[in-house]
């Protein structure tokens, strides 16, 4: 498990507050998530009726559905699976830097959606990576043979006089 960063806490709970244009719950950063509802008003937020019931208040069990809803409704925001953090690593405190990396995960994801202009958090994404190689600079690739192709400087296993023999006991 990664170690806390409590600089990437406190960034992530202002651009939370910055979002929802409303002071956050004072307390620590696992606690002010713990219920789920400000998750759940945050993506209601970004885009509205994601999550269409919050439970303000509650048994563990309800406020665990909060922490739920919110997974299922950034997934189809559109952040990546493996980013995404389980229940329990934020209700249970069992891994509270994954549910900072889905956060600046969902930072970033907004960058994708032209419908949201409020505040980003984490680095601009790529837009892509085209890459123009000429014919010539191809065709020169071709004439390479790799160490994949078998073809290593004349390295071979002729010296070693195991190979191919059965282990002797």
């Amino acid at each position: 498990m990664a170690p806390r960063n409590k600089e990437q806490e406190a960034e992530v709970l202002q651009w939370i507050s910055d979002v929802l244009g409303e002071k956050l719950p004072p307390g620590a950063y696992e606690d002010v998530l713990k219920d789920g509802v400000v998750l759940c008003k945050l993506i209601n937020k970004m885009a509205p009726g994601s999550v269409k019931k919050i439970q303000e208040r509650g048994t563990n069990f309800q406020l665990m559905e909060n922490i739920q809803r919110f997974q299922a409704a950034i997934k189809k925001y559109g952040v990546p699976e493996e980013e995404i953090f389980q229940t329990a690593d934020l209700f249970e405190r069992r891994n509270i830097p994954q549910v900072t990396l889905c956060l600046y995960s969902l930072g970033r994801i907004t960058q994708k959606h032209p419908e949201y202009n409020g505040p980003t958090l984490g680095p601009k994404m790529a837009d892509k990576n085209e890459r123009n190689f000429s014919e010539e600079q191809l065709r020169a690739h071709h004439g390479e043979l790799n160490l994949q192709m078998g073809y290593n400087k004349g390295a071979s296993q002729a010296g070693c006089g195991s190979f191919g023999n059965s282990r002797h006991m």
